[in-house]
This record gives structure tokens, C-alpha cells and sequence, in this order.
């Protein structure tokens, strides 16, 4: 837990280790995120698994020199082989496996042309739920992704929790007016429907803005105005101090390409800059567990609540959230 924060850096949900197309078939990829290391792997059946990295015999880092057999992974120290659940399946060398033998499995769901992995304490949590299939994803009216990534020095609660202060859309990033906004809550979803109002060097701007939270590992930004816009927003905790972000952009086609290309990169520049803003102040800020808010400031009290769910209790200092 940092310093910096009252509650800790790996709350319970899925977050994006990788894009599908990163991950070949029998690919074997090292990871660091949740402040561990570990193992992505592709078996020869298509299907992705994580484990932990480390090989239970002598500590080999199974993503550095591992291979894929069938549907097993290979230690690069003495071949040890481990199946998807994390089970050592083989030796070589030995006619009995120690029952002991056992790495830890991380479930994985596959969406989007990303993959997440269920991030919890122990392998007791099991998941309730999954990152959805989004319309938009592989639709010929829709462009191909336009990938973007930073490494930011936060917490993903804070990441997520800027959506819902609405105020800080007019003193950061240029809005007009206070945007207008709905908020739904259901479960591991929460949702905030806005018309919002830019200035940019053409004049004001005007359109809906409609935000999809799915625990603290994705939320979608979906844009309507001059232009229909998606991002996918994906933040991963690496450790304590840092949160791998993503954007992934996508834009519906105009009927010229070249229009198309122009506005979408107008849109990517202008989303990237205002996350840029963003970072300026996260990476410097103090969560404060009772905050004095007030009229305009948005459902930051809404959100605190329902992001409650997703931090075991004996990772909340007292009233910290």
C-alpha cells in the first residue's frame, strides 16, 4: 500500500495485460503487473493463460526463455512443464511430481482484441463478472484501433475517479459549462451520460459524452458530436507507485476516408493532451478520504460508494474511502 494512498494499489477486478494480436500462437510473454511477475501464455489450442512467473523448483523465470508444448509451458531451467491451471504436469527427469508443485493461475477473459487477467488477493475470489463484448470492436463502420499508452505515477482509483469530477472538465481541459450528466450504477458498472461543450480554434463544440466504468480496469468513452468517437480506456496497477494506461481509439467512418483520417487524428491528439493535463495533476495530488466537496462538483460521492466492491476490507485504512 503507498504511502500516498489509504487503501491498496491492487483492487479486485479484470485489467488488460495485452492486446490479443501481442500474443501469438504458442507465445510466451513476461508480465509485471499487481506488484508480481508473471507469465502469459498462448497454448497450440488458441486459448491464453497466465501463471506466476516463477518456476516452484529453482525460481526460473518462466517468461524469459519458457516454450509452449501443446497447451503446457516449459521451464527454461530443467523443463519442468505446467499446464493452464497451474499444475506441474511433467519432468523429465523424475517418475514422481512433488504435489506441491504448483503455480498460481490467473483467470484470463479475452475481449475486444485485448486480454485481461482477475486480479484478487487469492484464488478464493473467484470472478462475478466479465468485461463486456463492445459493439464497435471489428464493425466495417468503424476504424481499426489507434493504439496510445503512458506509465503514470497513481493510484487507478484516482484515474477513474476523474471522470466523475465534472468541474475539473472546465479548469483543465477547456469546457465551457459545467457538463450536464446522468449517473446509473449496476453492479461492476457505473455510467455517466453528459452533454458537454468545448472550445476549440473552430468555436464551441458541442456534444454527448457517454462514460461506461467496468471496475477500475476499463471504462469506454463514447464521443458524439461533430464525430462519433470510442476510447478505451484500460489502467493496470504495475506496483505501488505506477499504473500502466492505454487508450485505444476508434472512430466511425465518414464517407471519405481522407475526412475520416483527419478528424480521427484531431480527436486522438486532443484526448491524448487532455489526459496529459491529467497526469500533470495525479502524479503530484494527495488523496483526501473526506474531501470538501460542493454544488458542481459531480457524483464523486456516488462513485466512492460504489467503488467500495472492489477493495477487500483488510485493504481500507479506516474511513478511507
Amino acid at each position: 500500500m503507498s504511502s500516498r494512498f489509504p487503501f491498496t494499489a491492487n483492487p479486485i477486478g479484470w485489467f488488460m495485460v495485452a492486446y490479443s494480436d501481442e500474443l501469438k500462437p504458442a507465445g510466451v510473454m513476461p508480465l509485471h503487473y499487481f506488484g508480481r511477475e508473471l507469465v502469459l501464455f498462448r497454448g497450440q489450442d488458441g486459448v491464453a493463460r497466465v501463471l506466476d512467473a516463477h518456476c516452484p523448483h529453482l525460481g526460473a523465470h518462466l517468461g524469459h526463455g519458457g516454450c509452449v508444448v501443446e497447451n503446457n509451458i516449459t521451464c527454461p531451467f530443467h523443463g519442468w512443464r505446467f499446464d493452464g491451471t497451474g499444475s506441474c504436469v511433467g519432468i523429465p527427469y523424475a517418475k514422481k511430481i512433488p504435489p506441491a508443485a504448483m503455480l498460481r493461475r490467473w483467470p484470463v477473459c479475452e475481449r475486444n482484441g485485448m486480454l485481461f487477467v482477475h486480479h484478487a488477493p487469492d484464488e478464493s475470489y473467484a470472478p462475478t463478472w466479465e468485461i463486456p463484448a463492445l459493439a464497435e470492436h471489428e464493425s466495417q463502420a468503424w476504424t481499426a484501433y489507434t493504439r496510445r499508452r503512458w506509465r503514470v505515477r497513481t493510484n487507478v482509483h484516482e484515474i477513474v475517479e476523474n471522470a466523475f469530477d465534472v468541474a475539473h472538465f472546465c479548469f483543465v481541459h477547456g469546457a465551457v459549462r459545467l457538463p450536464e450528466s446522468k449517473v446509473t450504477m449496476n453492479g461492476p458498472l457505473f455510467q455517466v451520460n453528459s452533454r458537454t461543450a468545448f472550445d476549440t480554434p473552430a468555436g464551441v463544440m458541442e456534444g454527448d459524452l457517454d462514460i461506461d466504468t467496468f471496475g477500475f480496469g476499463m471504462f469506454t468513452a463514447r464521443y458524439r458530436g461533430l464525430l462519433e468517437a470510442m476510447i478505451i480506456a484500460t489502467l493496470t496497477p504495475m506496483d505501488d507507485e505506477f499504473v500502466d494506461v492505454r487508450f485505444t481509439f476508434t472512430v466511425k467512418r465518414l464517407p471519405d476516408e481522407a475526412a475520416t483520417a483527419f478528424v480521427a487524428q484531431q480527436f486522438i491528439e486532443d484526448a491524448c493532451r487532455q489526459l496529459e493535463q491529467d497526469i500533470a495533476v495525479w502524479e503530484h495530488k494527495k488523496f483526501l478520504a473526506r474531501p470538501l466537496l460542493c454544488e458542481g462538483d459531480g457524483p464523486i460521492g456516488l462513485f466512492r460508494k460504489w467503488a467500495r466492491q472492489f477493495y477487500p476490507v483488510a485493504t481500507l485504512r479506516a474511513r478511507a474511502i
